[in-house]
């Protein structure tokens, strides 16, 4: 079944089958999945640094590279037989730390270039980012799906590499129009996801309570 996001779980699959030989080659030279983790988040700090220079190019590329890793850390754990709840954790964690990080850099270089409607746009986008984690993880907390959306971390990443990379290209006055469409894009589809997050769990209640009701009338 469809989680509803933008890429498709085949498409998802066919790049962890992709991916699965180099996590194999990684776990054998010592790498662990939290070590990816690690690195994934100091790539994360530095994509942040070249946004904050507003090398908005290298900045895209690096911050596609960092996202990578979040794919990275997991098949090694799959491919080493690995996986833990706190390597889990570890992974979340880290994963919406570099994210919010790339977003400061942003807002760093727009307020450095004069681009007031760049900042306020990315400012924007970390908050409904944010919040897209958050009902996911409170869901789950409270015993419910919350894994569904147009736009999770994997779609966040290669809009707002486009829209960097893309600036980047483009330079000069016309290359914060390029950074504002793509941040304006994930301001828009994460707030699509956040409503979508909020109307599942409350079926799934309302399911739960119409299931407890019939329960009780049957006793």
């Amino acid at each position: 079944m469809s989680d509803g996001s933008l890429l498709s779980n085949e498409k998802r699959n066919r790049f962890r089958a992709i991916v699965q030989p180099y996590a194999a080659g990684l776990a054998r030279i010592g790498l662990t999945p939290n070590m990816l983790t690690l690195i994934g988040f100091g790539i994360a700090i530095v994509s942040a640094v070249l946004a904050g220079l507003e090398l908005w190019l290298a900045a895209g590329i690096v911050s596609v590279i960092a996202g990578s890793f979040d794919m990275l850390d997991g098949a090694v754990a799959r491919a080493t037989g690995t996986t833990s709840k706190f390597g889990a954790f570890m992974d979340s964690t880290f994963d919406r730390w570099g994210e919010g990080v790339i977003y400061v850099g942003i807002v760093a270089g727009a307020a450095a270039a004069g681009s007031q409607l760049t900042a306020v746009l990315a400012v924007l986008a970390a908050v409904c980012a944010f919040m897209v984690s958050y009902t996911r993880a409170k869901a789950e907390g409270l015993g419910f799906s919350g894994e569904v959306g147009i736009a999770p971390r994997p779609e966040r990443i290669v809009i707002l590499g486009v829209g960097l990379v893309a600036a980047g290209l483009t330079g000069g006055p016309q290359s914060s129009i390029w950074l504002q469409l793509a941040l304006g894009a994930i301001v828009v589809l994460t707030t699509v996801t956040v409503i979508q997050r909020i109307l599942h769990v409350r079926r799934q209640a309302s399911q739960a309570t119409s299931s407890k009701q019939s329960t009780s009338s049957i006793e």
